[in-house]
């Protein structure tokens, strides 16, 4: 029995022009130039950079969508995944299903029943690398794939804002693991939500490419910057070496697959 690999073919699609190239590189270097910045600043600025953090990382996904799949599949993304956001978080703060009971802070924004519009753009971020992550990989469990991967980004996420007060848990039950004030249920109804996402964005969304547009390093890079800076943050800057530990765990361990098979291929046969 033997395993032979190969390297994947190189991209034959042809690229985007230099002026739409340089918004999307630019809107992209913004983004983690602001997260490089989050622990850096407080205050007033803070809000500001966690704010434009969000809508210029999910500016980058969706142009890259658009660029990439066309103006149905950017546009079909972006009412789906806000709309799904928005339902279940209202639905989620207003009853404690799935996530458990918690209330966001006013600093976030213009918000709709209570929820801050700002939120269904976080999941915006997240979504798309990881939707084409999941396409590659999972294959048939895109669903169950794509709804780890969201789970596992919660496991920093959550934690930071929390800090920041952001948001805020009310819970008597189990809690995260090094995370004494989000409850265990929280990871929980991530998983079930994030599995229905993907489920319904790997259903109605287009699985072919133009053939031109952007290569997927974009999305693929900012899968690896969050969980680096994740991993990175809560050691040395938000000293929680337990989130670095969840999450780094979590979230390696799901891009493991996919990072070895953009670099080496597909095994031909065993």
């Amino acid at each position: 029995m033997s395993i032979r690999q190969y390297r994947p073919r190189s991209n034959n699609r042809r690229s985007l022009s230099g002026k739409k190239s340089l918004v999307l590189n630019s809107i992209f270097i913004a983004a983690i130039a602001l997260q490089i910045s989050y622990p850096l600043v407080h205050g007033n600025i803070l809000t500001s950079v966690t704010i434009a953090t969000v809508y210029c990382a999910a500016a980058t996904m969706l142009l890259h969508s658009y660029f990439s799949y066309g103006a149905r599949f950017a546009i079909s993304f972006l009412l789906l995944t806000f709309g799904y956001a928005l339902a279940v978080e209202i639905i989620g703060s207003k009853t404690g299903w799935p996530f458990g009971s918690y209330r966001y802070d006013h600093s976030l924004g213009t918000a709709i029943a209570g929820v801050p519009i700002l939120v269904p753009f976080a999941w915006m971020m997240l979504a798309y690398p990881l939707l084409l992550a999941a396409r590659k990989v999972g294959k048939s469990w895109v669903f169950l794939y794509g709804g780890i991967g969201l789970m596992a980004w919660d496991l920093f996420l959550d934690p930071q804002m929390v800090r920041a007060h952001r948001w805020i848990w009310t819970f008597h039950g189990r809690a995260t693991p090094f995370e004494p004030t989000i409850p265990l249920s929280n990871s929980a109804g991530w998983l079930l939500a994030g599995m229905g996402l993907m489920a319904l964005l790997h259903w109605a969304l287009p699985k072919d490419r133009r053939k031109y547009g952007p290569s997927s390093a974009i999305p693929n890079l900012f899968l690896a910057w969050t969980l680096f800076s994740g991993i990175i943050g809560n050691i040395f800057f938000f000293h929680e070496p337990g989130v670095a530990l969840m999450g780094g765990l979590f979230l390696g361990l799901l891009l493991l697959p996919y990072f070895f098979e953009l670099r080496f291929g597909r095994p031909d046969s065993f």
